[in-house]
């Protein structure tokens, strides 16, 4: 059902981690979400975890069967008299995309956010669900005439 994500992600998300952070923390740009993929009967669920992210900071898009997913999270507002004391969380926009395959209703996609987790359900297509084939033969199709 899931074709392929992005290529090299854990490598991008290490350079990033190594590189990509300015001296303010924030990410300079985009960076990967942790996210499973899982078949669940007649449906295809995908979590992606987005601690930190208000809701109405997710962007979902499908455009020919590409999936993209992008976030932003944001720094909480203290007041003036805040001092950051220690910065470890990264800011900014995540960003996934996954590539579908055609077995997928991108139709009907269900989006549900709670406790910093965006899951996404899928229906599985009904021309790929599984079907019974009914077998006709020779005999049964053909009817015999008889003449008085």
């Amino acid at each position: 059902m899931l074709m392929r994500s992005e290529p090299f992600t854990e490598a991008s998300r290490l350079a990033q981690q190594l590189f990509g952070a300015s001296s303010a923390g924030t990410w300079s740009r985009p960076t990967g979400m942790p996210v499973d993929a899982i078949r669940n009967g007649d449906e295809f669920v995908i979590a992606f975890d987005l601690p930190g992210v208000d809701a109405d900071a997710i962007d979902i898009d499908i455009e020919r069967n590409v999936l993209t997913v992008r976030a932003e999270r944001r720094p909480i507002d203290l007041g003036e008299q805040a001092v950051t004391q220690l910065t470890e969380r990264p800011l900014g926009v995540f960003s996934r995309q996954l590539f579908l395959g055609d077995a997928l209703d991108t139709d009907r996609i269900d989006a549900a956010y709670d406790n910093g987790v965006l899951v996404l359900r899928i229906p599985i297509a009904e021309k790929a669900k599984p079907r019974k084939v009914n077998v006709v033969g020779r005999q049964q199709s053909e009817q015999k005439v008889i003449s008085s």
